[in-house]
């Protein structure tokens, strides 16, 4: 993982406290936040969650609902045809990578972990087309081991709203997010940012402000920042 962004300790101690204020207030609105991808093992959450790039999670499961009793094991997914597997992912979106990627990523854990998952960051990104965020799902939900936190667009769009970070990738709002937030809310926190995305803010413009958190809004936010 890089480093931590630059920012001012005064900073980065207003952020801390906001985002400690913030979870607690999330939790409230979603005890229940978690996962809703359905999945019976480790490989196929790995699926679920690489199917899960730029689709719903409703979708996902309702594509994996067939999926998942079509390829039964690890196996199955390797010997798969990539031209008849994208048409069993298709409604997914960005098919053809997926199902290339997905096909690889069983054969690449097949002959590296004899089929099953791993258990550390690192071995994870080795893994054909998973990235920081997807490997980050995994760890938690298959191990409850937290190495960083998940980055969705949920997550992207709602931490520069609330002034958690001011950068605009990934990597570098992972980085600012783990430095002021305590680490055993690093998986949960991604799902209530999720939730409360879902029910309350979407990415479309509207109004911010009446929302149950509107209190938190970062106020140096431009003006098409704060509809969106």
């Amino acid at each position: 993982m890089t480093t931590r962004n630059k920012i001012s300790p005064r900073d980065l101690a207003a952020r801390k406290v906001k985002a400690r204020l913030l979870i607690r207030k999330l939790k409230k609105l979603f005890p229940e936040a978690g996962m809703i991808l359905n999945y019976s093992n480790h490989w196929e959450l790995l699926v679920a969650v690489m199917l899960s790039a730029q689709c719903t999670d409703k979708q996902v499961n309702k594509v994996t609902a067939t999926l998942f009793k079509k390829y039964r094991t690890i196996e199955d997914y390797a010997h798969a045809k990539q031209s008849v597997f994208e048409r069993d992912v298709y409604s997914t979106g960005f098919y053809r990578n997926k199902a290339k990627n997905i096909i690889a990523a069983a054969n690449y854990l097949l002959t590296h972990h004899d089929g099953g998952a791993p258990r550390t960051m690192d071995e994870m990104l080795m893994i054909p087309g998973v990235a920081r965020k997807t490997a980050n799902v995994v760890l938690g939900n298959a191990y409850d081991i937290y190495e960083g936190i998940a980055v969705d667009t949920h997550v992207k769009r709602l931490a520069r709203l609330f002034g958690l970070t001011t950068e605009t990738t990934p990597e570098k709002i992972e980085c600012d997010l783990m430095a002021i937030i305590p680490q055993k809310e690093w998986f949960r926190f991604t799902y209530l940012l999720i939730d409360y995305g879902r029910a309350y803010c979407p990415a479309r413009p509207h109004g911010h402000r009446k929302h149950p958190l509107g209190e938190f809004i970062a106020t140096d936010l431009s003006k098409e920042e704060r509809r969106k």
